[in-house]
Parts: structure tokens; C-alpha cells; sequence
């Protein structure tokens, strides 16, 4: 469904018939689309049937693609709930002209209806600027959302760090694998998604004015931003794993330790036991019983504080 239709004048229309009778610069947002939907817009705005395609179904890579008389830009963005590595991919097409842009998506996304408001309050800064100039705004909207997801994530990983060296648990592991798992989703798209921002930022892209190029760098700057903090977040969590793996093994080797210790206590016991069992005459005298009470009572308890003073135990 067509979900706004602006006009640079500013006027809002909620439907999708006034959009085929105005003149002057539209920007038409179409929310869930659907076929007839999208072939409506395509026999009205001549868009090419293969963008169109690829608008009805989702999961395609970010990307730009130029057409005869439109560009059509891919681009992606989360948002994550209470959950941090629980993340919603928010997946947004543009058909980019000189006159017009059409934004196509199949969720909510905050952004926009920020971008919405802004241009009902002030037209001609915004969408009186040009179609490039509300496509940077869009772009930028998506980007900048990514900055407080991956602020959360810092601060779960430096909770998650202090928690394993306090005690590590099985639960710590866990965790660890699904922030794994959310940086290389956050990676496999902003990876693309920067390139496609720089194409904008340069010269020559079609109905992309050289002013809004500009704009389009400083986009390119937060993906870099972003990318810099996924990397520095994968080399954070990669110790946090090897910091993990530590604390299990010396917990191994602290229970191996005690355990030695403890049959090396006994073992005066264990030879009593083993050399009484043998098949000879009963050993009689005070010295006898004197020494073998003094290997398991004596003996036992000098080697416990000798461990203590070593602290080995």
C-alpha cells in the first residue's frame, strides 16, 4: 500500500491517486508493497521491471543499479530489541529521479516517520532541495540507527567480560557465539552498503547533483565509523572468548591440583593399608605402633601444612 505521497510544497496525501495528477518534485513511500501496487507506480514513473522485481522480494545485497530514466539503490539497516543480538533487518528500495523517489519497504522504520514530520514542517529545506538530497536524508536515517545497537553491544561485552573473569559459566559461551553471530550479520551488510555509498559520493552517478555528494561522504564516513567498531568489537570479543577458555582451564587445573594434593595426603594410608594386607605373623612393640600411628595421623597433617606454606593449596 501507498503508505505518504509528498509534494515539495509540502502537501500530504495518503492515497494513491493524487500522485498521478501533480507536477513538481514527489516523494512517494510505499509501505508493504504489493503487485498491483508497484505495477501501477512502474507504468506511471516508467520503472524498470527487474528493480520492480527485486522490490517484491526481499533479501537482496545493497546495491545500485542504473536504468534509463532512474537509479535504483538497495540499502539495509537493524534495529534490535530488548535483546541486542536480536536483531530485525529493515531492507529499503529507492527509485531514484530527477522529478521524483519512490521509497519502498515492508516494515515500520522509525526513521522515516522522523524524515515524514521533518518535511511536513519544512518543505523547501527538505524535499525543495531535491530527490538526492531526501535520499541522503533516508540513508543517513538507517546508518546513524546502527550506532546504538552496536553501543549497546560494547556495553554487554564489557559486562560480559567482568562477569567471566568473576566466575565463568556455560551460559557466558553462549552468549558469546550469538554476539559472534550478530556482528557477522551487521558485517555482511554494512560491507556492501559501504561501497554502494561511496559510488553516491562521487561524480557521475545519474540525478545525483555534485552539492549532494557531499552529503552522501559524510554517510560514508559513519559506515566506515561502523565498520571500524564491528572490527574492533570481533577483536574485543575474540579475547573476551580466549579470557573465557582461560578461566575454564585453570579452574581444570585448580581441581586437578586439589586432587592431587589430597591423594598425596592419603597415600601414607594407602601404603598402611597395603603393606598390613599382606599374609604374615602379627607385628607387635610400642616403637611399631608408635611409628605406624605417627605415618597416619603425623604424616597426613605435616604434609597439609607443608602445601599450606608452599601455597599450593
Amino acid at each position: 500500500m501507498i503508505q505518504v505521497c509528498l509534494f515539495r510544497d509540502g502537501t500530504l496525501f495518503t492515497g494513491g491517486e493524487e500522485l498521478l495528477g501533480e507536477d513538481g518534485r514527489k516523494w512517494v513511500d510505499v509501505l508493504q508493497p504489493d503487485e498491483a501496487t508497484m505495477a501501477r507506480l512502474a507504468e506511471r514513473f516508467g520503472l524498470h521491471k527487474l528493480a520492480v522485481e527485486d522490490c517484491l522480494h526481499l533479501d537482496q545485497r545493497p546495491k545500485l543499479e542504473e536504468y534509463p530514466n532512474h537509479v535504483f539503490v538497495v540499502l539495509q539497516g537493524f534495529t534490535a530489541g530488548k535483546n541486542v543480538c536480536d536483531l530485525t533487518m529493515h531492507e529499503h528500495h529507492f527509485f531514484l529521479a530527477k522529478e521524483w523517489i519512490i521509497s519502498v519497504h515492508e516494515l515500520p522504520f522509525l526513521g522515516l516517520e522522523t524524515i515524514i514530520q521533518r518535511v511536513r514542517q519544512d518543505p523547501a529545506s527538505t524535499l525543495g532541495r531535491g530527490t538526492d538530497f531526501m535520499l541522503y536524508l533516508m540513508a543517513d536515517a538507517l546508518v546513524d540507527a546502527q550506532f546504538p545497537i552496536l553501543d549497546s553491544f560494547s556495553e554487554e561485552l564489557e559486562d560480559l567480560e567482568v562477569a567471566i573473569f568473576e566466575k565463568a559459566e556455560k551460559s557466558h559461551l553462549q552468549r558469546i557465539f550469538e554476539m559472534k553471530r550478530m556482528l557477522v550479520q551487521l558485517r555482511r551488510v554494512l560491507s556492501p552498503q559501504r561501497d554502494v555509498v561511496g559510488l553516491m559520493a562521487r561524480r557521475g552517478i545519474p540525478h545525483v547533483d555534485e552539492r549532494s555528494t557531499l552529503y552522501f561522504r559524510d554517510v560514508y564516513d559513519h559506515l566506515v565509523r561502523l565498520y571500524e567498531q564491528i572490527d574492533s568489537g570481533r577483536d574485543i570479543l575474540g579475547n573476551v572468548m580466549d579470557g573465557y577458555l582461560s578461566m575454564v582451564a585453570n579452574k581444570t587445573n585448580d581441581i586437578t591440583k586439589q586432587l592431587t594434593i589430597f591423594a598425596t595426603i592419603f597415600l601414607p594410608l594407602s601404603f598402611i593399608v597395603g603393606f598390613f594386607g599382606q599374609n604374615f605373623d602379627e607385628l607387635s612393640g610400642t616403637g611399631f605402633y608408635i611409628s605406624m600411628w605417627a605415618m597416619i595421623v603425623a604424616l597426613p597433617i605435616s604434609l597439609f601444612f607443608w602445601f599450606k606454606h608452599k601455597q599450593w593449596l
